[in-house]
């Protein structure tokens, strides 16, 4: 029998210093997702953080690579291979300085529009064609440098919604598994 698991990554960056910024809202999804699966985060060979279990009826290894951003490719990588999850069965979740604050879009493929952790993750898989879960985190405001930006904390005013769309973004990673990219594209894309 062929093995269906799913693999679901978080890009963010390691350490307490990092935790609560714009650039870990793909952490923040799969510490949720952890929840529901009802398990902790344990250290892996493959430098990540993962847990295994069940989201509804889909087996699902969810990883946080313990590399800083723009080094995300090695561990995701090593851990698809550990655990032989294909590429059309990675989903990765990330931050997304081109979409507002509070919107969420869902795609296949793509260039990296920047983001370092793609950029790595695309390279270290040789593909760009795995399912992206991409939350929006806005455009820096003035002339404020896009790479201070993604590494400050979200605003006072954002953190009073940021539970409800991790929430939201968790639900859409849960929708990818469950019943495909479409079908979550169809309901999540906004």
């Amino acid at each position: 029998m062929a093995d269906d698991r799913f693999l679901v990554v978080g890009l963010g960056n390691p350490g307490p210093k990092y935790a609560a910024t714009r650039h870990n809202a793909g952490f923040l999804v799969a510490d949720l997702l952890a929840e529901r699966i009802g398990g902790r985060f344990k250290a892996h060979k493959g430098r990540a953080d993962v847990v295994e279990g069940r989201l509804g009826d889909v087996p699902v290894v969810l990883a946080k690579p313990k590399s800083y951003m723009n080094e995300s490719g090695g561990p995701v990588v090593s851990i698809s291979r550990f655990f032989k999850i294909p590429l059309e069965r990675i989903v990765v979740v990330h931050d997304e300085l081109d979409l507002p604050f509070g919107s969420l879009r869902l795609k296949r493929g793509g260039g990296d529009g920047g983001h370092n952790g793609l950029r790595s993750t695309t390279s270290a898989l040789g593909s760009r064609e795995y399912a992206r879960v991409r939350v929006g985190i806005g455009r820096p405001p003035g002339r404020q440098d896009p790479a201070d930006y993604v590494l400050r904390e979200f605003s006072s005013v954002e953190r009073k919604q940021l539970g409800f769309e991790i929430d939201r973004a968790a639900d859409a990673v849960e929708m990818v598994l469950a019943q495909g990219l479409e079908a979550a594209q169809n309901r999540f894309n906004d």
